[in-house]
């Protein structure tokens, strides 16, 4: 077998590998995501105790569990805890994120 056949086959598969971790870090992990908004309706909210906090650190997480009102997925963000304590189940409004990190959340009133 020649050997730039074998020389395109691996790069090739280095090509492969570098597109799929790429794809992975920005569609996945968010990175370098653009900033989104999206009108959605809060589903229910949750604080999990965290069983390592160091003293002086947070000994809690929130999470908010929301759905586009327009339809689709549920998708739940891990949010501060003013927001925890702000939102409530039922309240709507427009909800900003990049990726899967939360940023902010303009609640609409009627």
């Amino acid at each position: 077998m020649p050997i730039w056949i074998m020389l395109a086959l691996a790069a090739l598969l280095i090509i492969s590998i570098l597109y799929y971790v790429r794809f992975y870090r920005r569609h996945m992990l968010g990175e370098h995501a653009p900033e989104q908004k999206i009108e959605v309706e809060v589903l229910d909210k949750q604080s999990v105790a965290m069983e390592y906090a160091q003293p002086g650190e947070e000994n809690e997480e929130y999470w908010l569990y929301v759905q586009p009102r327009s339809g689709g997925l549920r998708r739940e963000f891990k949010i501060g805890i003013h927001y925890y304590h702000a939102l409530n189940s039922g309240d709507r409004g427009i909800l900003t994120y990049q990726g899967t990190t939360f940023l902010h959340f303009a609640l609409q009133r009627d």
